[in-house]
């Protein structure tokens, strides 16, 4: 579709508008780039068509219809120049400025067209109508331009609106799967004293009631109950129903270092945590390890005063993998290192005053022993603690069922029915 309002090859066609739009939404690419392959194209295109049709030599075409790249060459060069595309956001500036552009660029093909000898004047009504064609094409591809903007708006907002509702069903599933979480720490809290009231009172060889081992079997079932609770509702929420295969010993790492930065942000501690490994080791033996990192991880983040840093350091050593945690804590003090993996020695107290269990060290030590290594102190100084894993590379690479799943609630009943 074209026109030639001066009885000339000049013309007017719906091409320019396309060019226009192309040049404010292929925001990726140069306008100078746009506009010498549109003019190219351009000429080209004309020219084949005039081979088809005979009526001119390729030379006559090409002369005659070579202008025409200087409409949309200098269009470009002009948008560049007044940096045309960041106007697009206040649309009828920008429609003036494109209509203002159109007239120049077209001013420009007809300069180009009377400087290789065309029989052209310029009038009044050359100039009207050059401003006429030159708005109306403007301001229609900006309103094109706004009408395809705004309907992307929509559709990120209709996006964001349903993200939101997903977020607010999360949010509200969270909030009930907290208050399990809140009686479940505080009967395993419960827990953990009555066993190591009951094991103290073993050891020294005191008549133990039945009934406490079968209360603490009752309140044992019922945690892990709520448990089974807790783990289908994030299932559902998060769309997963178990965590299986193998886990690279960096992500691990990954995975304490973000829990603990959560822990230590609760705390109200400002703490860096860093990662430093470059081991390409995977394993599925991922609670025993969380466990003891964890506990390693977490004792560190509760060392610190206010302010400190905690570092990871994953090596391989021979038939071994060695993590180190290290932390720049106030250290253990030098009476107590002898005693830190006793079970009940402690020096972590409440707001209470209650002493904590002091069996976490104990507990990580046997799960690193079950696993086949040993976990140490290696060094406590005022502003340098370094605990060191060592786990054989070989029981890492062992397949094991990765105890994600759950156990149905018929199968846990049978079981807890069988322990009470």
């Amino acid at each position: 579709m074209k026109m030639n309002p001066f009885d000339s090859p000049f013309r007017v066609s719906l091409g320019s508008a396309v060019f226009f739009l192309g040049l404010v939404a292929f925001r990726s690419l140069s306008p100078f780039v746009i506009g010498a392959s549109t003019g190219a194209a351009v000429v080209g295109f004309r020219v084949f068509l005039d081979s088809l049709t005979g009526e001119m030599s390729a030379s006559e075409s090409v002369l005659t219809h070579l202008p025409a790249a200087g409409y949309y060459i200098s269009f470009s060069m002009m948008a560049a120049a007044v940096r045309f595309r960041q106007r697009m956001a206040a649309p009828i500036r920008a429609g003036a400025v494109g209509a203002a552009l159109d007239f120049l660029a077209n001013a420009c093909e007809l300069g180009i067209r009377y400087g290789m000898g065309e029989p052209f004047s310029f009038s009044g009504q050359t100039i009207i109508v050059l401003w006429l064609f030159a708005i109306l094409r403007s301001f229609c591809v900006i309103g094109v331009y706004n009408m395809w903007v705004t309907k992307h708006v929509r559709s990120l907002a209709e996006a964001r609106k349903q993200e939101l509702e997903r977020l607010m069903m999360v949010s509200s599933g969270l909030y009930e799967e907290m208050f399990y979480l809140q009686k479940s720490m505080a009967l395993m809290e419960d827990m953990t004293r009555q066993s190591y009231d009951l094991y103290s009172q073993l050891i020294e060889r005191k008549h133990v009631e039945p009934r406490v081992a079968l209360e603490l079997a009752e309140h044992i079932h019922e945690t892990k109950k709520d448990m089974q609770r807790i783990f289908a509702g994030l299932s559902k929420l998060i769309g997963r129903q178990s965590v299986r295969g193998r886990v690279p010993i960096a992500e691990l790492c990954a995975m304490v270092i973000r829990a603990n930065e959560k822990y230590a942000s609760l705390s109200g501690k400002t703490i860096a945590f860093s990662y430093n490994g470059h081991i390409d080791l995977m394993t599925d033996q991922l609670y025993p390890l969380l466990s003891v990192l964890n506990n390693l991880v977490s004792n560190a983040v509760e060392a610190i005063e206010k302010m400190g840093a905690v570092t990871l350091h994953a090596r391989l050593h021979g038939s071994e993998l060695i993590i180190e945690v290290e932390d720049t804590g106030p250290g253990i003090a030098a009476d107590d290192i002898a005693w830190i993996f006793q079970p009940g020695f402690t020096t972590k107290y409440d707001r209470r005053g209650n002493p904590s269990t002091g069996i976490g060290l104990t507990h990580a030590r046997d799960i690193a022993q079950t696993l086949g290594g040993h976990l140490q102190l290696v060094k406590s100084e005022p502003g340098h603690t370094v605990f060191r894993l060592a786990v054989p590379t070989a029981r890492l690479l062992q397949d094991t069922l990765s105890g994600a799943e759950i156990p149905s609630d018929r199968e846990a009943d049978r079981q807890g029915n069988a322990v009470i």
